[in-house]
């Protein structure tokens, strides 16, 4: 019996592909070429399944030229990159891995925070100029992370690390918005209280935002949310592009609306507001966030958890629109 064909969209480590290869017809990327969407249907044409990342597109134009087409497993807990309603309409099942990259990006979520409230990029940029010839006392002073408000905007797992890093690490006193109000017991663990979005901006220091992409959250934050907030505040997206209006974001900065912003996702990416790279008062990272080794690793082996139990047993661990497993 031949094995499933399966295309790995993008390059990745070699014993990821040499675990698929024991399971598997496999065609892998490892030039890490960029394809378009005609060739992304092209190489999907003939194959049973689909290894990808966030930046591989799935939607109805490329489902309708891959018959063969059953699962795409994403190696990343967003999936803004698969048009859900499409893929369940075509019998298609979509995976993704939640839950192995959390404590990493929180991690990092933290780390950005810290390098915005504390000046970091600017006051590096400085010394790398070889501006730095002496000592004054509001040299890139910044502000305070301990003792301070923290607001997170999107309550999930992420988001729990977020919290609990700030308030049992750093004695901030924490404060979210959700789409729905946490439980009382993760609410105490996080030490956390609910307030509407309005509050959260208008009483935060620091912001972090780390809810999903939808149509529905597209620029949660504009110019009319950047407002609200307080003039010596800072904002931090680990979240996705598109949550934020980077146009509006620039903007703000530029005119001091608030007072930095840590930036891990972007509108468009890989591509960035030009008006980004020319403000001073803003940390930018090329989306990084789950970037250590053991934790991408994880994340890719998730994925293959996932063909390997689609194609054996019907049984994927982490299915998205599980309507298509019911319906074989």
């Amino acid at each position: 019996m031949s094995k499933p064909k399966i295309l790995v969209a993008r390059a990745i480590f070699p014993e990821i592909i040499s675990r698929l290869e024991q399971h598997f017809e496999v065609e892998a990327n490892q030039a890490d070429e960029s394809w378009s969407k005609a060739q992304l249907a092209d190489k999907l044409k003939d194959k049973d399944g689909a290894f990808t990342t966030g930046g591989d597109r799935i939607d109805a134009e490329v489902l309708a030229a891959c018959p063969r087409l059953k699962i795409c497993a994403n190696m990343a807990v967003g999936y803004n990159n698969f048009d859900l309603d499409a893929m369940t309409a075509a019998g298609v099942l979509a995976t993704n891995a939640p839950d192995v990259l959390t404590e990493t990006t929180a991690d990092f979520g933290f780390a950005l925070l810290m390098a915005t409230a504390r000046r970091v990029t600017e006051s590096e940029h400085y010394l790398r100029a070889g501006k730095w010839n002496k000592w004054s006392f509001d040299m890139f002073a910044g502000s305070d992370i301990h003792g301070s408000t923290l607001g997170v905007l999107g309550m999930g797992r992420i988001g729990q690390g977020i919290a609990k890093r700030g308030a049992h690490g750093f004695g901030m006193k924490v404060i979210y918005h959700n789409r729905s109000r946490l439980d009382a017991a993760v609410e105490a663990e996080c030490k956390a209280s609910y307030v509407s979005k309005e509050e959260l901006l208008r009483t935060a220091d620091h912001v972090v935002l780390v809810l999903p992409y939808s149509p529905a959250s597209h620029h949660t934050i504009g110019a009319a949310e950047l407002a609200l907030m307080k003039p010596t505040a800072t904002l931090v997206n680990i979240a996705r592009g598109g949550i934020v209006d980077d146009a509006a974001l620039a903007q703000a900065l530029g005119d001091k609306t608030i007072a930095a912003a840590g930036l891990d996702v972007f509108e468009g990416e890989p591509k960035v507001h030009p008006d980004l790279l020319t403000v001073p008062n803003v940390v930018l990272t090329p989306h990084i966030a789950s970037a250590t080794v053991p934790t991408r690793m994880a994340m890719a082996n998730l994925a293959v958890d996932n063909l390997i139990g689609f194609f054996k047993d019907k049984r994927p661990l982490t299915p998205l629109n599980s309507a298509v497993l019911a319906a074989k």
